[in-house]
């Protein structure tokens, strides 16, 4: 046992373990009654005067001692690391346990089911690493997108291509052990301190193959290039799939396919699989110079060697709509993602160093099935209308694959001028002009127009500095739910578990990675290896 002192406060010139000594003071502990102690979270608190903010893990000698500062501060509370135990089932395994994705949810499950002696089989419709950023790169310097291979579909998932951002709004025990397990193939150890930590796509593409290669010892099996094509479905239950045309027998069928399978939603409907429509957003990336957010941020103290890039996240309400900024990339670029050819889709990514020029992030409005639609893939029939107009829109330049965007100053006052000031945008296939509010419903452009106006007051220069808007971000989230119970298997068909952000029951890298765990658990719970 050991307990988590928070809310110690350090100067941004202090040496960062002063923090240590400050928790230990601030409890009136001796020397001999500790037994460790180390930060274990540390973030930047920029509201007034910038400095840090830790919270410090400290383990006495006695845990008698621990429970009376934990009853005495406010701002102490027990800390037990939870140790995965699995009570394991009895039911035979009558054909593989497959997992379709491998992905953050999907890598986990191979993981913790290979770790307790399972030996599944991944299914990854995407290559492998090297083949993939391959395929990626030539995309962006013009080439051939490849409908199998890219930022969408591949070894990681979309979160390859990202900033590879652990953080979470879940509060679950099981987020230590991801991180943990990312520092062990290779993750920086600061992940393990931060608050906000993230690797970087550069680091997370190199991570993501140890970890692949650790299922394979284990006794996993893992496929790229291969798809879930089919799934023959009798009196409730899998009992095959069709992958590049060969029959898989299977026990147990994990969806972890990621946000963006639309084609694979449509085949799971088509055999009866329960899908039910879920509420997304769609928006715009948004691009300052980084130096901007960080003098809006920092104040006079941008640019201290012991601040990174500043960072922000805002939200607001507008006419009972949500609007919002999402995966802020600091110091990052921005991304074509597009995952079907005649489409356009923006995204978000930067390197362990954040070291660019430009900062981006999604700027989002909600949208309901009230707004596209109450039939099961009417989200994802909103989306493919929006991306395939913003890639005509684009392709006004002559140039497959650019990108709509405006001046966000323009955006918000009605006008369409645009002349480039100091941001340059960073889109790969380039951008071309336009007026976003033709792309947009209207109730999307004035939510966007009203929410930025708002991250104004919030962040100065946010709507002005020269910032750029480029459009279409539509891929933040599922726009499908696949629902499960308790036990975490559909009712529509009873060995298959939806898992992840694709399935709807995630949001992000970390999530995402949890629910893979625990639908590994659910599955051996289930079933004897």
């Amino acid at each position: 046992m050991a307990v988590i002192v928070s809310q110690i406060r350090t100067s941004i010139d202090e040496q960062r373990d002063h923090a240590v000594s400050k928790a230990i003071a601030l409890l009136r502990l001796s020397e001999n009654e500790i037994k460790s102690a180390k930060i274990y979270k540390t973030s930047v608190d920029a509201r007034r005067e910038v400095r840090f903010v830790s919270s410090v893990m400290i383990e006495l000698h006695s845990a008698k001692k621990e429970r009376s500062l934990a009853e005495k501060f406010d701002n102490v509370k027990p800390f037990t690391h939870r140790e995965l135990s699995v009570k394991f089932g009895s039911e035979p395994l009558d054909g593989d346990i497959v997992i379709a994705g491998f992905g953050p949810a999907g890598m986990f499950c191979a993981l913790t089911l290979c770790e307790f002696g399972y030996k599944p089989v991944v299914l990854e419709r995407g290559a492998a690493m090297d083949e993939r950023v391959s395929a990626v790169e030539n995309y962006w310097k013009g080439g051939a997108l490849d409908p199998c291979t890219n930022v969408q579909f591949g070894e990681g998932g979309a979160g390859t291509f990202s900033d590879g951002k652990l953080t979470t709004r879940i509060n679950d025990p099981l987020c230590s052990r991801v991180l943990e397990k990312l520092f062990e193939f290779g993750a920086p150890k600061e992940i393990l301190t931060k608050a906000k930590p993230h690797i970087g796509t550069d680091k997370l593409r190199n991570i993501v193959k140890n970890l692949r290669k650790r299922v394979i010892e284990l006794g996993g099996e893992v496929r790229f290039l291969s798809p879930l094509e089919d799934v023959e479905i009798h009196g409730g239950r899998v009992n095959s799939l069709r992958v590049n045309g060969d029959a898989i027998k299977c026990s147990a069928l994990v969806l972890a396919i990621g946000h963006s399978a639309h084609d694979t939603f449509e085949m799971l409907l088509k055999n009866g699989v329960e899908l039910i429509p879920k509420p997304f957003s769609v928006g715009a990336r948004i691009e300052h110079m980084q130096s901007d957010i960080d003098k809006a941020l920092y104040g006079k103290f941008a640019g201290h060697p012991a601040l990174p890039p500043a960072e922000y996240a805002l939200s607001c309400h507008i006419n009972g709509r949500g609007v919002y900024t999402f995966c802020m990339c600091p110091g990052g670029f921005v991304v074509a993602s597009a995952s079907g050819a005649g489409s356009v889709v923006t995204n978000g990514m930067s390197f362990f160093d954040r070291a660019g020029e430009n900062a981006n992030s999604a700027v989002l409005v909600s949208v309901s099935p009230d707004d596209f639609g109450n039939e099961p893939l009417s989200g994802a029939e909103f989306i493919r209308r929006l991306e395939n107009k913003a890639y005509e829109m684009g392709a006004v330049c002559g140039k497959n694959g650019a990108a709509p965007a405006m001046l966000t100053r323009e955006f918000i006052g009605g006008s369409t001028a645009f002349s480039l000031g100091r941001v340059t945008p960073t889109y790969p296939l380039g951008i071309e002009p336009c007026g976003l509010r033709e792309l947009f419903p209207d109730f999307v452009s004035e939510s966007l127009a009203e929410g930025i106006r708002q991250f104004e007051r919030k962040i100065h220069g946010f709507s002005d500095s020269d910032s750029i808007l480029t459009a279409v971000e539509t891929r933040s989230s599922s726009p499908v739910r696949i629902p499960r119970n308790e036990s975490a298997f559909t009712e529509s068909c009873s060995n298959i578990y939806p898992c992840g952000e694709g399935a709807g029951y995630a949001g992000g890298i970390m999530s995402a990675a949890v629910d893979g765990i625990k639908t590994a658990i659910a599955i051996m719970e289930r079933y004897k290896a």
